[in-house]
């Protein structure tokens, strides 16, 4: 398969008129948001806001079924909210929020969903069934829009508990783990449509069904799934920057791994007529390492001035500081050696799989056996 593409004619030229009202309604929803909650932000918040607007914009012009996905997201979410009438107890009384939209039966739906999607991959991928592949994408796209409802909506009802509580929702192991399946199954469905190929959707979708399992896990055995109001260090700006960089770069660093699993199968002659061949896995997998190095570099540098911001000081060597630059430097050495070395063949591909439990247990294993000044995430 040709991993080369030949020059594309400029953007503009590509539009029609769908993109342009989805990109004034992204506007026009944001300017609305603006003119209405300026007040209760300050000036980096209201560049957030801009700026989140703005490459919804982009991003639905570049990757037209985000178009799609943020309209229905948004659309489903007014829907939700509105549904509560300023209370928060009818989410156990009025029908399509306790069935549907409230926060947490969106994101059992959306666990449910990706359950089914994994399935559904791993069927296609042994049948080689390429409708069963379809529909598995199918419902990995709904899977996501119901997750991106449930925290938009969890974020509305924390200001039902009132306005000091209220918080974006990536402040816990709870809510980071919806965030980390919504962002994996997306980095997935990107190179899914780029390589036109959906035989790798049955080892992404394992280590998403993984996460699943866990947030199932953690919600009903100790109850993590209520909203708490924030400790002090993260009523910050910084976290709505920092916390989804960093899940990029953790979601991006699974998907590797999955894609290096699929690899090595191959190589090995293991579901080598199914699956893409050598050449598609190896650069599937280092343009996933390459962007999760990218996001987590910045999100890296993010965390340092919220660090310096939060407690006085750059940098700590706080357990969650020192194992995030362990996986900095795991995936700079595995960039470099590619990119100067040539690196090619079984050995990355080992490598990214091993980078995933280095990076596991900076993205869990800290909360679980070690404390910290990042001790708010633990179980």
């Amino acid at each position: 398969m040709e991993l080369t593409y030949g020059a594309k004619p400029p953007l503009f030229k590509t539009l029609n008129w769908f993109d342009w009202l989805y990109a004034a309604l992204m506007l026009a929803g944001g300017g609305y948001a603006l003119a209405r909650y300026s007040q209760f932000m300050d000036g980096y918040e209201q560049g957030i806001l801009v700026l989140t607007a703005v490459s919804l914009v982009a991003m639905g012009w570049r990757w037209k079924p985000v178009r799609g996905l943020t309209l229905a997201v948004a659309a489903l979410s007014l829907f939700g909210t509105t549904q509560y009438q300023g209370d928060l107890a009818r989410a156990d009384q009025a029908f399509f929020l306790k069935y549907l939209f409230s926060s947490q039966s969106a994101i059992m739906w959306m666990s449910a969903l990706f359950v089914m999607a994994t399935v559904g991959y791993w069927i296609g991928l042994f049948a080689r069934s390429e409708f069963t592949n379809k529909v598995s994408s199918a419902i990995t796209w709904s899977a996501v829009a119901m997750g991106l409802v449930g925290l938009m909506v969890r974020w509305y009802e924390s200001y039902l508990l009132g306005a000091d509580i209220g918080h974006i929702p990536i402040s816990n192991l709870y809510e980071v783990f919806v965030l980390f399946a919504i962002i994996t199954a997306l980095l997935y469905l990107f190179y899914e449509e780029r390589y036109a190929n959906r035989q790798m959707g049955a080892f992404a979708l394992t280590v998403i069904s993984a996460s699943v399992a866990f947030l199932l896990w953690y919600a009903f055995d100790r109850q993590a799934h209520g909203i708490q109001p924030l400790v002090p260090a993260l009523q910050s700006y910084w976290m709505k920057l920092h916390v989804p960089a960093n899940f990029v770069g953790y979601g991006a660093f699974s998907l590797a791994a999955m894609v290096g699993v699929a690899y090595l199968l191959a190589e090995k002659g293991i579901l080598a007529s199914r699956l893409p061949s050598l050449e598609v896995l190896d650069d599937v997998m280092y343009k996933a390492i390459a962007i999760g190095f990218a996001f987590f570099t910045i999100a890296t540098i993010l965390g340092a001035v919220w660090a310096a911001e939060a407690w006085g000081s750059y940098w700590s060597w706080d357990p969650k500081e020192t194992w995030a630059l362990i996986v900095w430097l795991n995936y700079a050495a595995w960039l470099h050696l590619r990119l100067v070395k040539g690196l090619r063949g079984p050995m990355p591909a080992w490598w990214a799989v091993v980078g995933l439990l280095v990076t596991a247990f900076a993205f869990l294993g800290v909360n679980m056996f070690l404390s910290g000044l990042h001790s708010y995430g633990s179980l």
